[in-house]
């Protein structure tokens, strides 16, 4: 796609050494890490039994956005993913600004999803919990994944197929174990609450699902991406949509109302298997983070790479190892940034904006579908991903959006507009160093 993508002179070399199994764990692995572990008792405090029937409707909600996304990554060959969608479609400021809240997002969600390992990992080993042992553990975890990945995509591919693995089978068995206890009238019995205070229940089930578009920023390493990655990302949703919906159906006819305040899961293990069901599931939840936190790791360097390309940032970023073929640097500034924030613990007040800042690059990105696909060529648009019904998914998708976007509170949209403002200085700075460069 000539007039779009900018794969010629100035592209770096990057390996296309991902397939379609490759970008299913990376969507996976970004999609289920800590949320589904703790929301779950949450939720059934807002919406009791309607509580799987719930989880069900925003995943279907949301396969409507991956589609999306899925038709807009069939546009390009790049990395880079929203950055790429939004700079083509208005320009580099937009870009930029996509690029820097959803980098931020994700970062945040890295040291606060470390952390959360070390509370996981605090109930069955104390030291880790809290204090050195807490220092060591994240330090020691964030700078293996850093060098996992710096090393080369591939040995970060085979790190999330252990990941995944390890962190499903305990959560089929638990499910499998508890299906018995489903009560058969189940389905014909099911309620849902009313629809007056539901935003906030959604906007905290929303957390269990984003992150899928993780799989679009390594677009430039993926084997054919352009029909790879939408099918990919949409069979993976719907797994991930489904998996939810029957771990909350066993955990509502399972787990007691007053249960004990640990970790959904793992009072659910507890229930099923005893101690060794809490065992199980708390190891589960260690693994299913340490996925996330390394589908982050390998993902989210290549959106600094994008914005680079994009001569948005440094050419710093957008260095590509000689011998390992990765963008080296990108990935060692988000080690030592989702470092510093995860042992400072200035990320907390970071990760309250986290679903709105997702949210916004969603509805950004999906807006710029019209404008791409009027710029494509025609050999791009006949290749392109194409959508039943036209535009009406991505206007389901877009609606869906706005209305999750319009439930975040005062706090959320105040933190979410100072760190763009500081972002946009950033941009600023660099923009005025490349016209710099330009006249000399």
């Amino acid at each position: 796609m000539n007039n779009i993508t900018n794969e010629t002179k100035k592209k770096s070399y990057l390996l296309r050494a991902v397939g379609a199994v490759g970008i299913a764990l990376i969507a996976l692995n970004s999609t289920i890490g800590s949320g589904i572990f703790t929301l779950p008792s949450i939720v059934i405090e807002q919406a009791g039994a309607a509580s799987p029937w719930l989880f069900l409707i925003v995943g279907i909600s949301i396969i409507t956005i991956v589609l999306t996304f899925g038709q807009l990554a069939s546009y390009f060959k790049d990395s880079g993913g929203p950055v790429l969608y939004t700079t083509t479609a208005f320009g580099p400021a937009v870009g930029f600004s996509t690029g820097w809240i959803l980098y931020i997002s994700r970062a945040t969600a890295f040291a606060a999803n470390s952390n959360a390992l070390a509370l996981y990992l605090g109930t069955i080993w104390p030291w880790f919990g809290s204090g050195p042992g807490r220092v060591i553990l994240i330090t020691s975890v964030c700078s293996l994944l850093t060098w996992i990945n710096y090393t080369g995509i591939k040995d970060g591919i085979k790190m999330l197929v252990f990941f995944t693995f390890v962190k499903l089978t305990p959560i089929l068995i638990v499910i499998l174990l508890g299906f018995q206890y489903i009560p058969i009238d189940f389905v014909s019995n099911a309620t849902l609450p009313p629809m007056e205070g539901l935003g906030p229940t959604v906007l905290i089930i929303i957390y269990a699902f984003v992150g899928f578009e993780g799989a679009t920023f390594i677009s430039g390493e993926t084997k054919n991406p352009r029909s790879s990655l939408p099918k990919a990302m949409a069979k993976t949703s719907l797994f991930v949509c489904l998996f939810y919906f029957m771990i909350m159906v066993v955990y509502v006819s399972v787990v007691p109302e007053n249960s004990s305040n640990v970790g959904a899961l793992v009072a659910l293990g507890d229930t099923l298997l005893g101690q060794t069901g809490i065992i199980m599931m708390t190891l589960a939840a260690v693994f299913s983070i340490g996925g996330n936190l390394g589908a982050i790791m390998l993902a989210v360097p290549r959106l600094t790479l994008a914005l680079a390309e994009q001569n948005l940032l440094p050419k710093w970023f957008g260095i590509i190892h000689k011998d390992y073929a990765t963008p080296g640097n990108s990935i060692l500034f988000l080690g030592a940034l989702s470092l510093v924030f995860a042992l400072s613990g200035s990320f907390v007040y970071l990760v309250i904006a986290s679903s709105l800042t997702r949210l916004l690059a969603y509805i950004v990105s999906i807006s710029a579908l019209p404008i791409i696909k009027n710029k494509a060529d025609k050999e791009t648009e006949a290749g392109a991903y194409k959508l039943i019904g036209g535009y009406t998914i991505p206007t389901m998708a877009l609606i869906i959006c706005l209305w999750i976007t319009a439930q975040s509170n005062l706090d959320a949209w105040i933190l979410t507009i100072s760190l763009l403002a500081f972002g946009l200085i950033l941009y600023g700075i660099a923009r005025k160093a490349l016209k710099k460069n330009n006249q000399t």
